[in-house]
C-alpha cells in the first residue's frame, strides 16, 4: 500500500479551487496547509486571482511548472471530472476531492461518481473522497493539514479514519483538548476509491502509527477487514466506533437464529474475533485512545487504588470488579512501608486511602511503593482536591513517579474543568487523567483485554473429513422443488454427512410403517410431526416423548393426527418421524443465518423451546478457529451449567465446540444455505451419548458445491 504515500507523504500539493473569499473552504484549507507548516511546495489553483495568502496562483493544474504529487479538489461538482482528468494528464498520483454532489445525492450524482472512478483508474491515481473533509499527515517530515477544520491538531502517534466530515471536525477539537496527536487523519466521505481497509493496511505498516482508530458508518468489504484487522491488532490496538447499531428493517426470519440476529450482531462478532476494541461512544473511544497512547500494556489484571477520599475509591473498586479486574492484595512489605509515613487514620489495604491531608509527597511515595509491588499490575490514582492542595502539584508528582516504572498508571481527578483544559498540554507525558472512576476502570479493563488478545494463539480453522456429495445431492433435490426448507429427514442426512451425532430417525406415513420404524429404531422412541412449513412442533402437539412400546406408539400416532386435524393442518403438508430417544442432558442450540454483507453468521447458546425468550446466545463469523468456537461457547451465561454445578457431572463441551466448527465448514462450503437451526443438541457427560435432536435447514434458490 505504498501508493498511499502520494496521499500522506507528498512533496508537493496543489489546491484546486483555492479562493480569495474569507470563510470559503478553498481559502481556509489553503490557510491550514500554510499554518501547519507543510514541508513541501504548495500551488494554489485559481484562474481569477494572482496571489492567495501571498502565494502565487496558477490558472490550472496544467500551468504548474513543477511535478504535483497531491491535488486537493475544491471546485463545484460540475467541474470535478474535468479537473481530475487534467490531474491525470499531468501525472498527479494523489487526489482528495472535497467537493460534494456525488453518490450521496443519488441520481446524476451516482453517475458522476462512477465517471470519477473511471478517470482515477485510467491514470492509476488514488482518491480520497469525494464529499469529505480532507486529510492530515502529522509525520514530522511532512506536516500537511489538508482539511478545512478550524484550528491545528497535534502531531502524534494515532491514525484516525472518519466516514463523517462533521464528526471529524469535532474529533479534531476533542483530541487537541486531551492532547492526543495524529500521525494521520482521513475523512473518507463516499469511499469511492481509498477505503477503510486501504487505510488499515497502510497504517499497519507505518512506523509512526501506534494506535489506529476508526469511526465507521458501513463496512465495504468485511471479509477483507477481518483478515487485515486480525493481523494488525496483534501489533497495534484498533479502536472502532460503529454507528447505526439499531437500524430498522432487518429481514424477517423464521429460524431462532435469524430472529435473534439483530443488524448489529454480525459487526460485533467480527470485531470481537479480530481483536478490535469496540467503543460504544465517541467519548469512550477517546478515553481508550488516551490510555493506549500514554500507558504500557499490563501483564495482568491486578489493580491497586490510591486515593485521598474514601467515596471515589469505593466507586472505583466497584467499577473494577464490574469490569472483571482483580483488586490486588498488597504485600506485607508494601503495607509496612506505607505505614511508615502515612497518618494513623490512613487505610493501608487496597484501596489505599491516605485521607484528605495527603500531599503531593504522599502521592509520590505511595504510588512508587504500589508500582514496585509484585502483586500489582496497574494503579488507579484518585484525587479529590481539598482547598489546601493544588491538583497540578499532585498530577506532576504522579507523572514524575510514572516515568520510572513500566506499569500502567491511570487517574481520575474530581477537579475543576480549567485543570483538564490546561494540564494535558503542560505535561504531555502525564498518565491519562479522567473525570470519573468508571472511565478509569474501563480503560484499565481494555488495556488488560488487549494484553490477553496479544497473548492468545492464532487458533486453527479445522477441516473435517465429510461427505459433500450426499449434501450436494440433497440440496439439488430441494432446489428442484423450489428451495425453501428441507424435509426433516433430509436435514438430518446433511448433518450426518458432516459428522454431527444425529439421532437415528425414520420417516413414516402409515400404521404399518410405524410398527416397522419402532422396531428398527429401538424403544424408547420419540414421535414427531415433520413438515417443511411447521416451525414449532411442540406448539401444535407435534411431539410425543419417551414412547416405550408399539401400543404407545400407535396411540401417539393416531392422537397426533387428530390434533393436527383439529388445528386445520392438512395431512398433505406433513409427515411423521420415529426417532430414537436421547439420553437426558443439557440442551444447547447451534445456528446460522446468512447476512448479505458478512456472509454466514454463526450462533451458539442455551437451547430448548425457550431460546428466543432467554436469548442466552452469542454470534460468530467465518472463518472460525477452534479458539473462536471455544470462546463463543464459554461466553454464554449458561456455560457454568455445562461444566457442572451442585454435584452434577460436567457434560462433553468438546462435542459442542466441534459441532460448531463442523457447522462453520458446512456453511462455508455450501453458499446457498439461508438459515440453519440445530435445536436442541443434547449434551451428556459421555460424548458418545450426545445427540442432535432437531434441525431445520432453509435454502436459497441455489446451493453451490464449494467455496
Amino acid at each position: 500500500m505504498k501508493d498511499l504515500d502520494c496521499i500522506f507523504r507528498p512533496r508537493s500539493v496543489a489546491v484546486i479551487g483555492a479562493s480569495t473569499k474569507d470563510g470559503s473552504i478553498g481559502r481556509e484549507l489553503l490557510r491550514n496547509i500554510i499554518d501547519y507548516e507543510f514541508n513541501g511546495m504548495v500551488f494554489p489553483i485559481n484562474p481569477k486571482a494572482e496571489f492567495i495568502h501571498s502565494i502565487k496562483t496558477y490558472p490550472s493544474i496544467v500551468d504548474v511548472p513543477d511535478q504535483v504529487d497531491l491535488a486537493i479538489v475544491v471546485v463545484p461538482k460540475e467541474h470535478v471530472l474535468e479537473v481530475v482528468e487534467d490531474c491525470g494528464k499531468m501525472g498527479v498520483k494523489g487526489l482528495v476531492v472535497i467537493s460534494a454532489g456525488f453518490r450521496e445525492v443519488g441520481g446524476e450524482g451516482v453517475k458522476r461518481e462512477e465517471q470519477l472512478v473511471q478517470i482515477v483508474r485510467k491514470y492509476g491515481m488514488r482518491l480520497v473522497g469525494p464529499n469529505c473533509m480532507g486529510i492530515l499527515s502529522g509525520f514530522p517530515d511532512v506536516r500537511l493539514n489538508a482539511t478545512f477544520a478550524p484550528g491545528q491538531p497535534l502531531s502524534g502517534s494515532t491514525a484516525f479514519m472518519s466516514q463523517s466530515g462533521a464528526l471529524g471536525i469535532a474529533i479534531f477539537n476533542l483530541t487537541k483538548q486531551l492532547h492526543i496527536g495524529f500521525s494521520c487523519f482521513a475523512s473518507v466521505g463516499n469511499k469511492a476509491d481509498v477505503s477503510g481497509n486501504d487505510l488499515l493496511h497502510y497504517w499497519a505498516e507505518d512506523e509512526n502509527t501506534e494506535v489506529i482508530a476508526m469511526y465507521l458508518e458501513s463496512f465495504g468489504a468485511p471479509r477483507v477487514f477481518t483478515e487485515l484487522a486480525k493481523k494488525t491488532s496483534k501489533r497495534k490496538p484498533i479502536v472502532v466506533v460503529k454507528s447505526g447499531r439499531t437500524e430498522a428493517g432487518s429481514k424477517a426470519a423464521s429460524s431462532h437464529t435469524g430472529a435473534m440476529a439483530a443488524p448489529d450482531v454480525a459487526i460485533g462478532a467480527l470485531l470481537r474475533q479480530t481483536g478490535v476494541i469496540r467503543a460504544g461512544t465517541i467519548e469512550e473511544m477517546l478515553d481508550i485512545i488516551l490510555a493506549f497512547t500514554k500507558c504500557p500494556i499490563p501483564q495482568g489484571n491486578r489493580v491497586a487504588l490510591l486515593t485521598n477520599a474514601g467515596g471515589p475509591a469505593i466507586m472505583a473498586t466497584d467499577a473494577c470488579v464490574n469490569y472483571g479486574l482483580k483488586i490486588a492484595t498488597l504485600s506485607e512489605e508494601t503495607r509496612k512501608q506505607l505505614a511508615s509515613f502515612l497518618p494513623a487514620e490512613a487505610t493501608l489495604t487496597n484501596p489505599v486511602d491516605m485521607i484528605a491531608s495527603a500531599t503531593e509527597e504522599s502521592y509520590r511515595k505511595s504510588l512508587a511503593l504500589l508500582l514496585a509491588d509484585e502483586n500489582v499490575d496497574m494503579v488507579i490514582v484518585a484525587f479529590t482536591p481539598p482547598v489546601m492542595v493544588n491538583p497540578l502539584d499532585i498530577a506532576l508528582a504522579i507523572t514524575e513517579v510514572k516515568r520510572r516504572y513500566s506499569k500502567p498508571v491511570v487517574s481520575f481527578f474530581m477537579a475543576e474543568e480549567e485543570f483538564f483544559e490546561e494540564f494535558p498540554g503542560m505535561v504531555p507525558d502525564s498518565p491519562p487523567i479522567y473525570h470519573f472512576p468508571e472511565a478509569a476502570a474501563g480503560v484499565c479493563a481494555e488495556l488488560y483485554r488487549y494484553h490477553l488478545w496479544q497473548q492468545r494463539p492464532e487458533g486453527e480453522v479445522r477441516t473435517f473429513d465429510v461427505n459433500r456429495g450426499t449434501v450436494q445431492k440433497t440440496f439439488d433435490d430441494c432446489v428442484k422443488q423450489g428451495a425453501g426448507y428441507l424435509e426433516q429427514l433430509d436435514a438430518f442426512k446433511v448433518l450426518e454427512a458432516y459428522g454431527f451425532p444425529v439421532c437415528k430417525a425414520l420417516r413414516v406415513a402409515t400404521l404399518e410403517d410405524l410398527r416397522e420404524a419402532g422396531e428398527r429404531v429401538g424403544y424408547p422412541v420419540v414421535l414427531k410431526v415433520a413438515g417443511r412449513e411447521i416451525v414449532h412442533k411442540a406448539d401444535i402437539g407435534g411431539v410425543t416423548l419417551d414412547i416405550s412400546d408399539e401400543k404407545e406408539l400407535t396411540w401417539a400416532f393416531l392422537e397426533m393426527k387428530r390434533n393436527l386435524s383439529v388445528r386445520g393442518i392438512d395431512e398433505k403438508n406433513h409427515k411423521f418421524l420415529v426417532q430414537e430417544m436421547s439420553q437426558p442432558g443439557k440442551e444447547i442450540i447451534l445456528g446460522m443465518t446468512l447476512d448479505a454483507k458478512f456472509g454466514p453468521l454463526l450462533l451458539i447458546g442455551t437451547g430448548g423451546k425457550y431460546v428466543e425468550v432467554m436469548k442466552d446466545v452469542t454470534f460468530g463469523v467465518t472463518p472460525l478457529t477452534d479458539l473462536d468456537a471455544r470462546q463463543m461457547l464459554e461466553s454464554i451465561r449458561g456455560y457454568p451449567l455445562l461444566k457442572g454445578v451442585r454435584g452434577e457431572a460436567p457434560v462433553a463441551v468438546e462435542v459442542a465446540i466441534e459441532c460448531l466448527q463442523r457447522l462453520a465448514q458446512l456453511v462455508t462450503e455450501f453458499h446457498g444455505i439461508a438459515e440453519i437451526d440445530i435445536n436442541p443438541i443434547i449434551l451428556t457427560p459421555d460424548s458418545k451419548d450426545c445427540r442432535v435432536v432437531d434441525v431445520r435447514i432453509r435454502l436459497e434458490d441455489c446451493a453451490e458445491e464449494n467455496a
